[in-house]
């Protein structure tokens, strides 16, 4: 059944109403860009490690819309109480802390500076203006972002040991940020994504976030969601299969054997290849369950999706005290995070479109070849 969470007045579902829309970007012209190289040369600089560079990545390309840099001390207020960012009269969804930790040396060489570069691997990658430097208070962010202040949490253990201050900023980025593993054809940018959905013709577009291979469940998910939207009349509804490429946990499956297996899933006609985007999402992974499954969805939205899948237990984790903690043993219950979609402030024209469980599914779709095909294609590209 879908729903639509169409009962707030949030606006950020501008991005969702088009594909002829043009998301801001934070690069610079490339005309510009000597300029700024010369004046870098005369700016105090701030080595960024990886999971930075990955959240610059996202602010660049423009999936944090509105957000124009690391957030400033009002803004992570905001996410943090509020969840949405504001822009003028309109609430827009942001459930996540972008976020740049630095360490109190970092903070007293910078204080003063009018603009910074930041650097990884130093490789200049940006130049943030009018600088902000805040008491970085772990315990209250992490208490609200996850529920939790374990530090065994993944996550939260990255948190405690990252610096004790947060600098933010305006952000020019002087290029893209590219990994070089093999993989960056993938990475499309929001703008990327709407131009590719427009020339595929797509009338409707449905995301589905993804850190694991696909199994059963999904597949037959992905493809139920196709058929409901054909019965609502669409004609080439499109998938956005969209697994996240940024920092996960150490047991979670590697990029690199997901998107092969991807690539399998679709090369065998497990799911329509014509009618899918396969492309990586470069957020990191926070395990932080309803909190940032808003976070997911609201990105994809700027991605040009209108409808968004939501699997079981989005965004969950382990609880680290297990079965002591919790009954079931997790962190966040199973179904809050679809529940909590549909009612997050800044995201009402977001179709959700619900977890139907396994059996539920197969009365509707009965296991046949390619069910099976899918459970082997499971087993050869993950065993690695």
């Amino acid at each position: 059944m879908m729903e639509n969470n169409n009962h707030l007045n949030g606006h950020a579902s501008q991005f969702a109403d088009g594909n002829d829309l043009v998301v801001p970007e934070l690069f610079v012209p490339e005309h510009k860009v000597k300029d700024l190289l010369n004046e870098a040369e005369h700016l105090p600089r701030q080595e960024i490690g990886t999971l930075d560079l990955q959240w610059l990545q996202i602010l660049s390309e423009g999936w944090a819309y509105p957000l124009k840099g690391f957030m400033r001390e009002e803004e992570y207020l905001q996410v943090l109480h509020f969840n949405t960012i504001t822009k003028g009269e309109d609430r827009i969804n942001q459930s996540v802390a972008i976020v740049l930790p630095i360490t109190t040396p970092d903070k007293e060489r910078l204080e003063g500076a009018k603009a910074i570069g930041l650097y990884h691997k130093n490789d200049l990658y940006a130049i943030l203006r009018d600088p902000q430097i805040y008491y970085h208070r772990k315990e209250e962010r992490c208490a609200r972002q996850f529920g939790t202040t374990n530090k065994d949490h993944p996550h939260i253990k990255l948190i405690y040991e990252s610096g004790d201050w947060l600098l933010g900023g305006d952000l020019q980025v002087l290029k893209r940020v590219k990994w070089n593993d093999g993989l960056d054809e993938y990475r499309k940018t929001p703008n990327e994504l709407r131009s590719k959905l427009r020339e595929l013709g797509a009338d409707a577009v449905f995301a589905f976030q993804l850190r694991n291979p696909i199994h059963n469940g999904h597949a037959l998910l992905m493809t139920d969601t196709r058929r409901q939207l054909k019965q609502k009349g669409y004609k080439n509804p499109v998938l956005l299969l969209h697994p996240l490429g940024g920092w996960t946990k150490d047991d979670d499956v590697p990029l690199p054997v997901r998107i092969k297996q991807h690539q399998a899933v679709l090369e065998e006609g497990v799911l329509e290849k014509d009618s899918t985007v396969l492309a990586i999402f470069p957020s990191p992974m926070l395990y932080a369950g309803p909190t940032e499954v808003q976070w997911h969805a609201k990105a994809r939205m700027v991605a040009g999706a209108d409808y968004y899948i939501v699997g079981r237990d989005p965004a969950g984790v382990s609880h680290p005290l297990g079965t002591s903690a919790t009954p079931d043993g997790n962190l966040y219950d199973a179904t809050h995070g679809g529940r909590v979609l549909k009612m997050a402030p800044g995201m009402s024209r977001v179709h959700i479109l619900p977890f139907r469980n396994l059996q539920e599914m197969e009365k509707i779709h009965p296991r046949d070849s390619w069910l099976q095909k899918l459970g082997k294609l499971y087993m050869t590209t993950t065993a690695a």
